[in-house]
């Protein structure tokens, strides 16, 4: 437990200072804190926290003192582990030891002890004992230390008392900073635990085959360190996407810092992602730390990369290849860990053959290439997302909904421009106008649904030669399939269950070439 102690934020908190003010003030005796092995905790290694007399500061400036010092604070720390009250000792050179133990939630953790002090009651027995103690390990300096005993404070009962008193309200004031500590640590693991479960792979919504393809490959690449491309349409959820690689990875204890880059200007994204110092820039009061510096050690999430400008761009680049960056208006430069996750609705090789992205970050960000599937090519998650959205507005509202199968029909044949998120806003749109319903009816659906079902689908004919309706039927079929393919014939003919050779004969049949449309 004593290595989570924050032992060198006791010495910040002003009640302690403050005490630490009073005891040294009053009887020039010093505070020190040892944790369960014994050993000095919150000063710098090798040094008592300053002795307050000219005696105690000889002798812990004394390698052998020091050492004898540190042998009395470990043997005073095993001596007090099973004690709940203060105890007086002696150190080796004769001066009076005062120990308070500490204990959160009943666990040993170390203790507070106070030194450089003797007892009213054996006063003059320590005085020479200390005076003989100093000849012999300070021969040269003697007759001027020795002149120092006379001004060693002296406690009586009653200061000793009091001083105990004091000592345990440090001891309390440490107590309820560690609660404090282990409250909020508590705090995040069960956060990140949450958040972890909430962005897990198996919670994300999809079982068709892109998205399982896709799955595989998270699984695959959320621990490594490796920048990632996300490449989606708007809505499909590709930040979704980045919180689960960062709350799934070695860095989930760190920040998921997320940041718009298409939502501000050029000046404004170099403050924004690098910081800036006071006086940089118009309206600098005071200096800012950038996003990079707010995410180190965690995740910066760059949202529409492909909407930087080319002279951004070169800064992206340096900070990727060697974790650097320079805030505006300032010469030092910092550098941080961080991983970087970019997304974006562009087609940024395109963009670096236009020349109005950079080839080398391109490829740079690219290490790991995803890409989200549209929702119109993942029809068949459209069923599980709407059960998901009328469950999550059940949990919100307290009403219970369906929809019924005409209504079920009509959200599936959608195309989604939207993908995903404008399925959402439908479901919940839907969900309030049926009122007080419990099934949902299609006549609620937005009415650019209704009108695209019905020019999809124009009535088709019940009467005439049943070849020529089903030749109708499957050149509509087709049709669609390969507009929602983007003309990939060996994806659709998978879908339609037909050979690739007989999808090609059927496209020809029926006029559909893509040189066509």
């Amino acid at each position: 437990m004593s290595d989570k102690v924050r032992w060198s934020e006791f010495d910040k908190l002003h009640v302690i200072r403050r005490l630490r003010e009073l005891v040294g003030k009053w009887w020039k005796i010093q505070i020190n804190f040892t944790d369960t092995k014994g050993l000095l905790r919150g000063v710098p290694e090798g040094k008592f926290f300053n002795p307050l007399n000219p005696i105690c500061q000889a002798v812990t400036s004394d390698a052998k003192g020091f050492e004898a010092c540190r042998g009395t604070a470990r043997q005073m720390t095993v001596d007090i582990t099973r004690s709940k009250d203060a105890r007086l000792g002696r150190c080796h050179s004769g001066f009076s030891t005062i120990t308070v133990p500490i204990r959160v939630e009943g666990k040993y953790v170390g203790c507070v002890f106070g030194d450089g002090f003797i007892v009213a009651d054996t006063a003059d027995e320590q005085r020479s004992r200390i005076k003989s103690y100093l000849e012999r390990q300070f021969s040269g300096r003697e007759a001027e230390l020795v002149a120092q005993v006379g001004s060693i404070p002296v406690l009586s009962e009653k200061d000793i008392s009091y001083l105990t008193e004091l000592i345990e309200m440090v001891v309390e004031e440490i107590i309820v900073s560690q609660k404090r500590v282990s409250d909020e640590q508590e705090k995040v693991g069960e956060l990140s635990k949450e958040l972890g479960t909430r962005y897990g792979f198996d919670r994300m919504i999809g079982k068709s085959a892109p998205m399982q393809d896709l799955y595989r490959l998270l699984d695959r690449v959320c621990d490594s360190d490796a920048t990632v491309l996300v490449n989606g349409e708007n809505g499909t959820g590709k930040e979704l996407i980045a919180k689960a690689l960062h709350y799934n990875s070695r860095r989930k204890d760190k920040k998921f810092v997320v940041v718009n880059c298409g939502a501000f200007n050029e000046n404004l994204l170099e403050s924004e992602l690098f910081g800036h110092m006071k006086g940089a820039f118009t309206g600098a009061i005071k200096d800012k730390k950038g996003l990079f510096e707010e995410a180190d050690g965690g995740t910066l999430f760059l949202d529409e990369i492909g909407e930087t400008s080319m002279s951004m761009q070169v800064k992206m680049l340096r900070v990727l290849q060697e974790g650097t960056f320079t805030p505006v208006g300032s010469t030092q430069i910092k550098r941080v860990s961080v991983r970087i996750l970019a997304a974006t609705n562009r087609d940024l090789q395109r963009m670096v053959k236009e020349g109005t992205f950079r080839e080398d970050l391109y490829y740079r960000l690219k290490v790991i290439n995803l890409t989200v599937p549209p929702l119109r090519e993942r029809k068949e998650d459209i069923p599980i997302l709407v059960e998901h959205f009328l469950a999550k507005f059940a949990k919100e509202s307290g009403q219970k909904k369906t929809v019924d199968t005409a209504t079920l029909e009509r959200l599936v044949n959608h195309d989604w421009p939207g993908n995903v998120r404008e399925l959402e806003n439908e479901v919940e749109r839907i969900c309030v106008l049926s009122g007080g319903d419990g099934m949902v009816q299609p006549d609620v659906l937005s009415q650019h649904i209704i009108e695209n079902a019905k020019n999809k689908f124009p009535g088709y004919r019940v009467s005439g030669r049943l070849k020529d309706a089903l030749e109708e039927l499957e050149k509509q079929m087709i049709r669609e399939g390969l507009e929602r393919t983007r003309w990939n014939k060996s994806k659709l003919a998978k879908e339609l269950g037909i050979s690739r050779a007989g999808l090609i004969m059927k496209v020809e049949k029926y006029g559909l070439d893509k040189r066509n449309f």
